[in-house]
């Protein structure tokens, strides 16, 4: 995909979704030299104030038909003022939330969502996943439209949970007030920082310190989560459960070097092959395919790839014959690509005789593209084929329904990738090796889940994961959680998910349900 900062609202969901030194290769290819000009302006933007404004929650009240039993439900939309260390406004965060009428706020779980990027609002998962309202899609295929059809979400999590979908500092109608600038957002632990915040406001005005609490994040924000769980649990807030869709945990190069990329990639490569009927004598279980490609991948695969160009002809041979089998791939491509085969390269080959690409967020979806050569596709159709429909849905939900009206327009997402600041200094400090004091270079949020992990040894974690998502591959989130270096008596605290959809799990209606099945028990055991 091509790197830019006018970034879609959905391609700022995953753009944070490299393994590896994108926040460097940002700052020197994109990052402008200083100028005398350029330095008066930031000076001269520091004395600016942004008036504070007051927050103003706009509450409707609701019904929904779930499980056999009419919910009846107060939504909430609006801002609430985060206060920074000199305890001076600096933010005022959007967000929606929803709470079932009736029931004890001190015993009823609450829990807080949001999307990643960095640089996204919450639209995606608000409208698509677990909210009492859903945006009905024609996924995999491109959403015919307008009008858009939004339903009730038989599949919500109302039942189990209230829910809080929050806009990220910058996005939404969350803003930057007095004397704050997007740089007092835009960075891991920044951002780290202002959800810290805002939660806590919330559970102080809202009365919730002694709910069960849950953190859902998706993409990027699953590396806010991870890290958050720590952040939270060291400012007194005793969170149940943290919930993973599609991770990214760590951003440094990990073991096995650049090769890690293709190892981690290659049984999602094997579950696209799969779907489209790439493998002869398909195996009717997907579940049992992922795990022979697993087992592949990790031994005889990573042993070729380990040797460089020291692997011997015969060992070539085998492995690049494996490699065709699980991918669908033909084996003379194989061995032109030296067995190391990009997702780019994936998404515009597998299917290149039907003059057909596939997506990267969700490799069910298929495109077209100009002419079939090339070496990457020249778009994602699985962006391209669902953001109209979850933005229209917003507006159209928020002013009908919700009757909020603002003066300021509406950011699905914010063009903060090109000065998001990458160092992490983890809470609970970090290992030697990242830098002096524990500073990363770059986030290691397993670390900080591991952390928040022992010292709370009943939290609990649930790592949901689309077998189509070449964004953030399953593979690299099993490694990465399996080497959090936890007590035996600790490991059974994080279980997995494995659902036959992409990035965005929920854009498969089945996935979804499934999902929503898992979460509420997950939520269920983990509250007790």
């Amino acid at each position: 995909m091509k790197w830019t900062y006018r970034l879609g609202a959905f391609t700022l969901l995953i753009a944070a979704s490299f393994f590896f030194s994108l926040s460097a290769w940002a700052q020197e290819t994109h990052t402008p030299a200083a100028t005398p000009a350029a330095g008066a302006e930031q000076h001269k933007d520091a004395d600016k104030e942004t008036p504070v404004p007051p927050e103003k929650p706009i509450a409707t009240h609701h019904e929904l038909a779930l499980g056999g039993k009419t919910l009846k439900y107060t939504a909430t939309a609006g801002t609430l003022i985060i206060r920074d260390e000199d305890d001076k406004p600096y933010g005022s965060i959007f967000y929606v939330a929803y709470a079932l009428d009736g029931a004890e706020a001190r015993t009823r779980p609450v829990s807080f969502l949001y999307n990643g990027g960095p640089g996204s609002a919450s639209l995606w998962l608000h409208m698509g996943s677990f909210s009492p309202v859903r945006i009905s899609t024609d996924s995999p295929n491109p959403t015919v439209g307008p009008p858009f059809k939004l339903v009730p979400n038989e599949y919500s999590l109302l039942d189990k949970s209230d829910l809080v979908f929050i806009d990220a500092p910058l996005t939404g109608y969350s803003r930057a007030v007095g004397k704050a600038t997007a740089k007092d957002f835009t960075g891991v632990d920044q951002d780290l920082h202002a959800f810290d915040r805002f939660i806590i406001r919330y559970l102080t005005v809202n009365q919730r310190w002694n709910s069960p609490k849950f953190l859902i994040g998706e993409s990027y924000g699953t590396t806010r989560s991870a890290a958050l769980a720590d952040m939270l649990g060291n400012d007194g807030v005793q969170l149940n459960g943290v919930v993973l869709i599609s991770s990214i945990l760590n951003y440094n190069i990990r073991a096995g070097g650049y090769d890690a990329v293709y190892i981690d990639n290659l049984p999602s490569y094997a579950a696209a092959a799969w779907y489209f009927n790439r493998i002869p004598n398909k195996p009717a279980d997907l579940g049992a395919w992922v795990q022979q490609a697993r087992e592949f991948a990790s031994g005889p695969y990573a042993h070729a790839l380990f040797q460089g160009h020291n692997l011997p002809a015969a060992e070539l041979e085998s492995v690049a014959k494996d490699v065709a089998r699980f991918t669908g791939l033909t084996l003379d491509y194989v061995k032109e690509t030296n067995l190391r085969i990009s997702p780019t390269r994936f998404r515009k080959e597998v299917l290149r005789d039907d003059r057909r690409t596939l997506g990267r967020y969700d490799m069910r979806f298929e495109g077209v593209d100009l002419d079939a050569a090339g070496e990457s596709p020249s778009y994602d159709p699985s962006d391209t084929g669902i953001s109209g429909a979850f933005v229209a849905a917003l507006h159209d939900y928020m002013e009908r329904e919700l009757k909020y009206e603002s003066t300021d327009a509406y950011r699905p997402s914010a063009n903060s990738i090109g000065q998001w600041d990458w160092k992490h200094r983890p809470t609970s400090g970090g290992p030697g090796m990242f830098g002096p004091g524990g500073e990363q270079a770059q986030p290691y949020v397993a670390a900080d889940l591991a952390s928040a992990i022992r010292k709370n040894p009943h939290l609990k974690v649930f790592s949901a994961n689309g077998y189509f998502d070449l964004a953030t591959p399953f593979f690299a989130t099993e490694y990465d959680l399996s080497h959090m270096d936890l007590d035996p008596s600790l490991r059974g605290n994080v279980q997995f998910g494995y659902y036959p959809s992409g990035h965005m799990i929920y854009l498969n209606v089945e996935s979804l349900k499934q999902l929503k099945d898992d979460l509420a028990a997950f939520i269920t055991k983990a509250e007790n």
